[in-house]
């Protein structure tokens, strides 16, 4: 992979159920979704940083600000499948790298990054790759936040909403937790995305509304990354709220 292109694409829709327009929510004084773009820009990983949405007013606003977004269809079934469409429009190589950032997170991690890129290079035998973090019991009984165990060669064995592994004879009381939350960001070389969305959506896929469970389902090994800790990305008004306190401590800082 030596000299192939790496490039963060960031889809972003104005639709989402739980905080509609948020790509566009204020975040002091800026658009969340220009946050993440100056965010991934600063982290020095990729070559280029672009927004895949299908939303005029949220390409308008990124191209406003100078920088670059492609306009896609209304009908993906998941921002996997909007991001290969942009990615398609702008004449990868088979080899080339595609990050997948999403459009939530304001505060990804230059480590993040790297890792998702780094599984790829590290692994020829890898399709696609994704990082995760250690969560306590509690948090991982969450179901918004994704689960994932893996195999003894760090690929995802599986990714969930509910509680796994099942701790059944409580083996795990006077330990460390052995729950993984998976964080949303990923990265494909540009011949398995495009693989990877003629798929049919899998089964179970369908039932956990996780779009990374179709490589799983069709054979694909899925390299999963440990990071420390998870940023804060934005799902509901509270993360918001959140969100916009981090950036007011980093602007005063």
């Amino acid at each position: 992979m030596t000299g192939s292109r790496i490039v963060a694409i960031i889809p972003a829709r104005m639709g989402s159920s739980r905080l509609p327009g948020k790509p566009l929510a204020d975040i002091c004084g800026r658009p969340m979704i220009i946050r993440v773009i100056e965010r991934v820009h600063q982290l020095g990983c990729c070559s280029e940083v672009v927004v895949a949405t299908d939303s005029r007013e949220i390409l308008e606003c990124v191209r406003l600000s100078g920088y670059e977004a492609v306009l896609t269809s209304a009908h993906h079934p998941s921002g996997t499948d909007r991001i290969a469409e942009a990615a398609l429009s702008m004449g990868f190589e088979p080899d080339d790298v595609v990050v997948n950032v999403q459009g939530d997170q304001p505060f990804v991690k230059a480590e993040m990054v790297h890792a998702v890129v780094n599984a790829l290079v590290e692994d020829d035998g890898v399709s696609m790759s994704t990082v995760a973090c250690p969560v306590s019991e509690t948090e991982a009984r969450n179901p918004n936040r994704v689960k994932v165990v893996l195999d003894n060669n760090s690929c995802a064995l599986f990714f969930s909403r509910s509680l796994i592994p099942f701790d059944r004879d409580g083996v795990f009381a006077d330990q460390d937790s052995p729950y993984l939350r998976h964080l949303g960001i990923y990265a494909y070389r540009m011949s398995f995305l495009q693989e990877f969305v003629k798929m049919p959506m899998g089964r179970l896929e369908a039932i956990e509304k996780l779009e990374q469970l179709r490589a799983l389902e069709n054979g694909f090994r899925i390299a999963v990354k440990i990071v420390p800790s998870a940023p804060v990305d934005v799902d509901t008004e509270d993360d918001l709220e959140e969100a916009r306190r981090i950036s007011r401590k980093e602007c005063q800082a």
